[in-house]
């Protein structure tokens, strides 16, 4: 302990005496700085020998590149095409033109037509079934028209045998009686049985029906040519399978389950587009079909690419690459 104390008084002591001479001694704080000295006066000269020339067609070239990088990307994206609607065709138009009633005559001309006719007759009708290629509740042309005769000659006034006591004037009117009666009946029947007043699921069924009969290869085998065989090796000994015989029409194959996704597809973008974008139910059955599309587009340009199939399914249809290629979202 005196050892330790003796220590302490001593250090206390010369400290006391050193205090004088390093009093006239100034120390400047420096302020702190993550950059050195010499980096900041390199730079500094740089900047001073640079050229402002140089430095302005230096931003010119990037603002050039970055120009040209978007218009590449904007060209690439229309060469691809878009991938919910890909290119309006003739074949989608007629599926589209199911859903939407043809135009109707104006208000003057219905009014005209309607006081001019006997009040026997109806209106004129926004659809006609009978113009039409595809009906409701599974109905062809054919049997429309042939039902429509047969209840005619059903409701047929009956002749008199006896013409001596026949009245002509009574028969005429009969006849023009069931004459007006037939046209508003046939114009009922017209209305009911046509996809212009269906319903959307009704007109989605016969949208189907249709893309069956067009892409189902029950039909086209007999005039698309499948795609070339590929090159077996010499070694090879695995005889050709004979293909198994269809039974029914073709609601499996891949062409017709892409065309009708692609319908339904529509449906739904019809649908989200407009006061609807807020729709995350519709947003997100749109998103899971174009990526059940886009996987049988795969598979498909994977087995069938450069067959008639192929390529009638794709101009049909309306089908880009983007369809196929890349990433789909949905925005």
């Amino acid at each position: 302990m005196a050892n330790r104390a003796a220590s302490q008084c001593l250090f206390q002591s010369l400290c006391d005496n050193l205090k004088p001479s390093l009093s006239h001694l100034s120390l400047q704080r420096r302020a702190f700085s993550h950059v050195p000295s010499r980096l900041k006066a390199r730079e500094r000269r740089r900047g001073h020998y640079e050229d402002s020339y140089a430095q302005h067609h230096s931003r010119q070239r990037k603002a050039a590149n970055v120009a040209r990088q978007a218009e590449l990307k904007e060209q690439r994206a229309a060469a691809l095409g878009d991938p919910i609607r890909g290119v309006t065709t003739p074949f989608i138009v007629s599926l589209d033109s199911n859903l939407s009633p043809p135009a109707t005559a104006s208000i003057e001309e219905v009014s005209h037509t309607t006081t001019s006719s006997s009040h026997a007759e109806p209106p004129p009708s926004p659809a006609h079934a009978t113009d039409e290629a595809h009906l409701n509740y599974f109905l062809t042309k054919p049997e429309l028209i042939n039902s429509l005769d047969y209840s005619r000659s059903l409701s047929e006034p009956i002749v008199a045998v006896n013409r001596e006591r026949a009245d002509p004037t009574m028969e005429a009117e009969e006849a023009n009686t069931h004459a007006a009666g037939h046209r508003v009946a046939t114009e009922a029947i017209s209305r009911i049985v046509s996809l212009a007043n269906a319903s959307s699921k009704e007109r989605t069924r016969a949208n189907v029906q249709r893309i069956i009969d067009t892409f189902g290869r029950h039909n086209t085998d007999g005039h698309l040519r499948p795609k070339a065989p590929s090159l077996q090796s010499s070694y090879s000994t695995i005889a050709e399978q004979k293909a198994t015989p269809r039974a029914g029409p073709d609601t499996g194959s891949s062409e017709v389950q892409i065309g009708i996704l692609t319908a339904k597809i529509r449906i739904l973008a019809d649908r989200y587009e407009g006061a609807n974008r807020n729709d995350k139910v519709n947003k997100r059955n749109l998103r899971l079909l174009l990526h059940r599309r886009q996987k049988l587009l795969k598979y498909m340009h994977k087995k069938e690419r450069g067959s008639e199939k192929w390529t009638n399914m794709i101009e049909k249809l309306g089908l880009t690459e983007a369809t196929w290629k890349g990433q789909i979202a949905v925005e």
